[in-house]
């Protein structure tokens, strides 16, 4: 009996110095945890210059900005940045009595509702013909779309001017073709801000167009054989499995294609200055003159601060309407 227990207390040693011997730690545990904080301290140290252009260039700015949309800070200011007079909300209290920036608003909000749908809708169609309908020199068509993105806006608004110029323009001469006259389409009240909307929806729908033939080719090749095997049209094919599988795709280029036209300055700037009688002024070529034509660099701030609400507010809108149908 006393045999059987010396053997078992044998047996039970090296066990329990098993037993102590894991619970003690890692030999290699601290030289990894300095090896980890190297990194991190490294990955900080490599990512300063950046924290440091951002903070400078990018937050400063943001918050300085905001700080100034509460004063009168004008002109006089500018090298004594402490003497501007904290005003509280007048600034913004005086936006929505400003009958100029109200019809800039307005002609904003009529830049998007227009211009967005045109080009979401025709770049979703040129992206389904590039992916499905067209086999020959489909990348010279890919090119051709998409050249209009890199193109600057100074090129841009020489080739629109002659295209729309009432006397010698192209399409001036399409219609003296037929004996008519053409109208005057950037000094017109009725047809400039539409005219902008053509040339913007011409110069973005090829980012839209990338976008949809990303998205058109991450759908699963089985999905639409399936269809076509069970006899979809390719309209149904189109209805009921392309558009709900492109909806995280239609998503992001509405989302993206809405901030930049709530944002838009090139085009009126550049083509019509505004005119005529403010009918292409938008918010943010508003906010330009009053903050570098006129100094009036709080007020200015404050419109600043009021478009960016309204793009949050847009954005948040978008992603709560079309996110909860890509579930």
């Amino acid at each position: 009996m006393s045999t059987s227990t010396t053997t078992t207390e044998k047996a039970a040693r090296p066990a329990k110095a098993g037993a102590g011997a894991s619970a003690a730690p890692a030999p290699g545990g601290g030289r990894r945890k300095r090896t980890l904080g190297m990194q991190n301290a490294a990955g900080w140290l490599f990512s300063t210059p950046f924290l440091v252009l951002f903070a400078v260039f990018m937050a400063f700015p943001i918050l300085a900005t905001l700080a100034m949309s509460f004063t009168d800070f004008g002109l006089r200011n500018v090298t004594r940045p402490w003497e501007a007079e904290f005003i509280g909300l007048e600034n913004y209290v005086e936006l929505f009595g400003d009958e100029k920036f109200l019809k800039s608003l307005f002609n904003t909000g009529y830049f998007v509702v227009v211009g967005v749908p045109l080009t979401i809708g025709i770049g979703l169609v040129v992206a389904v013909l590039l992916n499905n309908g067209i086999d020959r020199a489909r990348t010279f068509f890919r090119v051709g779309f998409y050249a209009p993105v890199v193109t600057t806006i100074v090129a841009v608004a020489v080739v629109w001017r002659f295209v729309l110029d009432p006397s010698d323009g192209l399409i001036a001469g399409l219609f003296s073709e037929v004996g008519w006259t053409a109208p005057d389409f950037l000094g017109s009240e009725a047809l400039a801000m539409p005219s902008l909307i053509v040339m913007a929806v011409w110069r973005n729908v090829g980012t839209v167009m990338v976008l949809f033939i990303a998205g058109l080719q991450a759908i699963p090749t089985e999905v639409r054989e399936a269809a076509k095997l069970d006899g979809a049209s390719a309209w149904h094919e189109f209805r009921s499995i392309t558009i709900p599988l492109l909806r995280p795709t239609v998503l992001y280029a509405t989302v993206i294609t809405t901030i930049g036209y709530l944002n838009v300055f090139e085009e009126p700037f550049v083509m019509t200055q505004g005119g005529p009688s403010d009918s292409t002024l938008t918010v943010s070529l508003n906010m330009y003159r009053e903050g570098f034509n006129f100094f009036h660099m709080g007020y200015a701030s404050a419109m600043a601060y009021v478009l960016f609400v309204v793009i949050m507010g847009i954005t948040v809108l978008q992603l709560r309407l079309l996110k909860d149908n890509t579930k």
